[in-house]
C-alpha cells in the first residue's frame, strides 16, 4: 500500500488521508499499518511524525500527526479539552427519522471470552455527545454527517446503531457486516492553535462512498 496522501503540512503538523482498512498499529496477524509509513512521512525532518489521535482500522480520512514532542503535547491537549472540530460522514444501513439532532448516550465497555469486547449505552458510562445531520438518502440508505463533541471508543458506531436506530453499513459489531469495511469517513478536522492559524484539513469522499451514489456536497 502506498504512503497515505498528505492533506495538510506545516512545520509542526501533518494531516494524512488514512485509507479504510489500514490499521494504526501493526496487526497481531501481520499486515500493513500506518506505523509502517511514518518513516516515509518524515519528509526531511529528523523525527518521524507521531499520531495525535486514533481511528479504527476501517475508518478512513483525516489523521493528525505531530512533528515534534512539544506539538504533540499541545495537540493532545486540544483533543482532551474538546476544542478540535471533527466532521465524519457515515453511510447508515437504513434511513432514520428526522433531518438532524443530537445523540447523548453514555458509553461503557463490556467484554466476554466468547464475544470479545464492545461498547454499550450505559447510564453510568462515560458521557458521549454526537450531533448529526442527514445529507442524502438513496436505495434505503442514508449519508449522515456526524460531529462528535466527545471522543469515546466506537462512539459514532454505537450512537448510529442505538441512537438513530440504524448501524453503519458494514459494521460487523453493531450491525450486520456484509461490506468490506464499516463505512465511516473522517472528512474534516480543524485544530485551533494559539498565535497561529488553525490546522484545517478536508479528506475527499472515498470510492466506496461514491460507488454507492453518494457525494459530499
Amino acid at each position: 500500500m502506498s504512503t497515505p496522501a498528505i492533506l495538510y503540512e506545516d512545520g509542526e503538523a501533518l494531516v494524512i488521508d488514512k485509507p479504510g482498512g489500514l490499521a494504526m498499529d501493526p496487526p497481531r496477524a501481520g499486515g500493513a499499518s500506518l506505523a509502517f509509513h511514518l518513516e516515509d512521512l518524515k519528509l526531511g525532518f529528523q523525527r518521524p511524525p507521531v499520531p495525535v489521535h486514533r481511528l479504527d482500522a476501517d475508518t478512513s480520512g483525516c489523521v493528525l500527526l505531530a512533528r515534534n514532542p512539544r506539538a504533540l503535547k499541545r495537540f493532545a491537549a486540544a483533543f482532551e479539552t474538546r476544542v478540535v472540530e471533527k466532521r465524519y460522514l457515515g453511510v447508515l444501513d437504513g434511513v432514520p427519522q428526522g433531518e438532524e439532532g443530537t445523540i447523548e448516550l453514555a458509553l461503557s465497555k463490556i467484554s466476554s471470552a466468547k464475544d470479545g469486547w464492545h461498547m454499550i449505552p450505559a447510564r453510568k458510562g462515560k458521557p458521549a455527545l454526537t450531533h448529526w445531520r442527514k445529507l442524502a438518502e438513496l436505495d434505503g440508505r442514508a449519508l449522515i454527517e456526524f460531529r462528535p463533541e466527545t471522543g469515546r471508543t466506537h462512539q459514532i458506531r454505537v450512537h448510529a446503531a442505538s441512537g438513530l436506530g440504524y448501524p453503519l453499513l458494514g459494521d460487523p459489531v453493531y450491525g450486520k457486516g456484509g461490506a468490506w469495511r464499516t463505512l465511516l469517513h473522517a472528512a474534516g478536522l480543524t485544530v485551533p492553535r494559539e498565535g497561529k492559524p488553525p490546522i484545517v484539513a478536508h479528506a475527499p469522499l472515498p470510492a466506496d462512498y461514491t460507488g454507492l451514489g453518494f457525494s459530499d456536497g
